[in-house]
């Protein structure tokens, strides 16, 4: 049995602003460790319950920010930016069993800690086939083209009600209870370990293939906070203007939908002042 991790961190154990995630902002090294911790007790808690391999996927802003040294040896680490499936890449290879999203966080728009939508700030939502949607969303979709089921999503109280609409079967466990975009009540990281690995434990049994799931097409929508950004965005090709501040497109599979949203973000981002957005 192979599991995948695919690891965020806003929403581990105890972050909670900008500072605790953003490499190289004051807190950010402190919180590596706690990043580090969440992981890990997935990782033990998938194998307590069985798997055979665990590759985890650091998908948080740069993808470097988990820490080798004090990765439990029995795991790999898939780390670094440019990959062809962003979060969940290594799903496509016909190998994973089951995935686990760790240190998630709910969408642009929506209430959550560091509530977000792969950019920080200039994405205000996202909708898919007129669903509002997380990066936990996006990538359950992604995952289930390949018939692998998300087995464990942990985050924050609000990611985890999330999580229950799209991943009903799933092992969930809030590490913190959302209070604003910037607070949180946050339970210490022994704590937190130990549920995350009873969860992941419990998970694995979870862990088995099913038929490909295609339910495309799928229509996107992406709206921003500045007029501009949808008007940079359209050059990619299928990309049109649905508003004032919004795009959309529409893709037949969602490999290739996930794929066209990286090259929306990656172009918004570029064209993203540093005062005015």
């Amino acid at each position: 049995m192979m599991i995948l991790v695919s690891a965020d961190m806003e929403g581990v154990t105890g972050v909670t602003w900008p500072a605790d995630v953003l490499p190289g902002a004051s807190q950010w090294e402190r919180c590596r460790r706690l990043f580090t911790s969440d992981v890990n007790a997935a990782v033990a808690g998938f194998f307590d319950g069985g798997a055979d391999e665990v590759v985890v996927n650091e998908a948080h802003w740069g993808m470097r920010n988990l820490l080798l040294e004090e990765l439990d040896e029995r795991a790999r680490m898939l780390t670094g930016r440019h990959k062809s499936l962003s979060m969940v890449e290594g799903v496509q290879h016909g190998d994973v069993d089951g995935v686990a999203f760790v240190g998630y966080h709910t969408g642009a728009g929506t209430e959550g800690v560091l509530a977000h939508t792969y950019l920080a700030n200039s994405i205000t939502g996202v909708w898919v086939g007129g669903v509002r949607a997380s990066e936990g969303l996006l990538n359950s979709l992604v995952v289930a083209e390949y018939g692998v089921p998300v087995v464990l999503v942990t985050g924050d109280d609000r990611t985890c009600q999330d999580a229950r609409a799209y991943a009903p079967r799933a092992r969930h466990v809030a590490v913190k209870d959302y209070v604003s975009r910037y607070a949180a009540v946050c339970r210490p990281p022994a704590r937190t370990a130990a549920d995350i690995r009873a969860a992941a434990k419990e998970a694995a049994a979870l862990a088995v293939r099913h038929e490909p799931v295609r339910g495309g097409p799928f229509t996107i929508e992406v709206e921003f906070d500045a007029e501009h950004l949808a008007g940079a965005v359209t050059v990619v090709p299928g990309v049109e203007r649905s508003g004032e501040r919004r795009v959309s497109y529409t893709s037949t599979t969602m490999y290739e939908g996930i794929r066209c949203f990286k090259a929306v973000t990656t172009l918004a981002s570029a064209a993203t002042e540093e005062e005015y957005g």
